[in-house]
């Protein structure tokens, strides 16, 4: 057993990446809502493929899908203390994962909104809609 006394040594960078994507293989295993951000953000690269998107309108696109798996992670993290918690039913933890699951869907709608901008206004300057 470790002594609580004695100072821990700090982990390696290769360690915490490590933890990270694993992390990562953890909260995407067994959520069925990942797969279709996942397909979503695949339409979505291949558009912007498709329509010469700038490096701006990349980097836009980018950090939208980012910011959604973030918050489904965010959302699969909350539910797994949920269940470490109180397997039983609890209201307090019911409210707290529908926040989550509301910011998930916050994330989306607004993820969905700046791509369709986005997106849109590309098309629209591949077939000079407008110049």
């Amino acid at each position: 057993m470790n002594d609580p006394a004695e100072p821990k040594r700090p982990r390696s960078w290769a360690h915490k990446f490590s933890d990270a994507f694993r992390g990562v293989a953890l909260g995407v295993r067994g959520q069925n809502s990942f797969y279709v951000h996942f397909g979503i953000a695949a339409l979505v690269i291949v558009a912007a493929f498709a329509l010469h998107a700038t490096l701006i309108e990349w980097c836009t696109l980018l950090i939208c899908i980012a910011g959604v798996l973030a918050a489904e992670l965010f959302n699969s993290a909350l539910e797994s203390i949920g269940k470490a918690i109180d397997i039983q039913h609890n209201p307090h933890l019911e409210k707290a994962l529908d926040i989550s699951s509301a910011a998930v869907l916050v994330a989306s709608i607004g993820a969905a909104t700046v791509g369709g901008i986005v997106l849109l206004h590309r098309l629209g300057h591949v077939l000079t809609w407008w110049t």
